[in-house]
């Protein structure tokens, strides 16, 4: 098992990452990090750790640091972990399980817990739990692949080829076809750990709104009968009705009830989700909660439209191939990433021992 760590400004969490993968009950790991170029202190917090370091001079995304970290490692399983995870400690002997007894299976990926890897305060307890109730409720076969915390068979990565470097976000859904066309997915409460979430509402809202931006392009995955549904039909829609009737209502006061009536709609959209954090948190968070969680549906469709517009203008936006495979039929695969050249003038690689001695 090969656990590669993807990692650009990551001196927050990294130390956590990395002690929880130390502490797996699974004896058989390489760890691989990539340094995208980070500015703070990551490289020197790896090199804490016994793992092999590779270092990109610049940055290149989360897409390329995964491809390096796949063509340096040796596992015949690869498990892709993002920095802002802990895993808890079964979580890569329950990956191997599930794929030893799922051989179809190309990617078995886990559920966030309840409580955040750092809890900084209520926003990212909004989304800590949002994540963890959207995973558990589809835990089972999916379309729909999450590589934060995923493991991939070799085999399978070799042969449906690496992630599309063009895209630094967003990159799941156009992996996700590709590994469709031959391996299932799967979502398994087996392989868990905390997440590092967005602390404060903008920042929450700027990334939903960049992330939005591909959804022209994930449409086809995420529209799939068993694709992983993060965000619901019935809570977009309710959300585009409030942002029309809301400045409707404030502009001609015939249409103020219109106005209230949306978000009201919008509050019981998904009354699952509602009713788990009600447990979890009592009435006063969960009020809180839906207005979070209608603003950062606002920001999707703000980020979606901009999408489309962008899409339109330039031709380099979005994957690095927009025709995405129309059906399940074998078709020959992306050619797999070479391995990395010691010479090449834009990676650089050392082995870091570490407190706990030699890899």
């Amino acid at each position: 098992m090969s656990v590669i760590v993807p990692v650009h400004n990551a001196a927050k969490t990294l130390r956590a990452c990395l002690a929880s993968v130390l502490a797996q009950t699974y004896p058989h790991l390489e760890v691989v990090v990539v340094d995208d170029a980070s500015t703070d202190r990551s490289r020197s917090i790896a090199g804490e750790f016994p793992c092999r370091l590779l270092e990109h001079p610049r940055n290149r995304g989360v897409s390329a640091a995964r491809n390096t970290g796949a063509a340096a490692s040796r596992g015949e399983i690869l498990f892709f972990l993002d920095s802002d995870v802990g895993l808890d400690p079964g979580a890569v002997a329950g990956a191997v399980r599930l794929l030893a007894g799922n051989p179809g299976c190309g990617c078995v990926y886990g559920v966030y817990g309840k409580e955040p890897l750092i809890d900084d305060g209520p926003v990212e307890t909004y989304r800590t739990l949002h994540l963890h109730h959207v995973l558990s409720r589809a835990a089972g076969p999916t379309a729909t692949a999450v590589f934060a915390m995923a493991a991939v068979p070799r085999a399978a990565f070799e042969e449906t080829g690496p992630f599309d470097e063009n895209l630094r976000c967003a990159e799941d859904d156009e992996y996700s076809e590709r590994l469709l066309a031959r391996y299932g997915i799967r979502i398994s409460a087996e392989v868990t750990g905390r997440h590092d979430e967005a602390d404060r509402l903008l920042p929450l809202l700027a990334e939903q709104y960049r992330r939005a931006q591909l959804m022209r392009f994930s449409a086809r995955n995420r529209l799939r009968r068993d694709a992983l549904k993060i965000t619901r039909t019935p809570g977009l829609l309710a959300t585009a009705l409030t942002m029309t009737a809301v400045p409707l209502g404030l502009a001609w006061r015939p249409a103020l009830p219109l106005a209230v009536a949306c978000p009201a709609l919008f509050a019981v959209s998904d009354p699952g989700l509602s009713r788990f954090v009600l447990r979890e948190r009592g009435p006063a968070f969960l009020a809180f909660f839906t207005g979070v969680h209608l603003l950062t549906h606002a920001a999707l469709l703000a980020g979606a439209a901009t999408g489309v517009v962008r899409a339109a203008l330039d031709s380099s936006f979005g994957p690095s191939r927009r025709a995405a495979p129309r059906s399940r039929a074998p078709r020959p695969p992306l050619p797999a990433p070479a391995r990395p050249d010691p010479v090449r003038p834009d990676l650089r690689a050392r082995r870091t021992t570490g407190k706990a001695g030699e890899a």
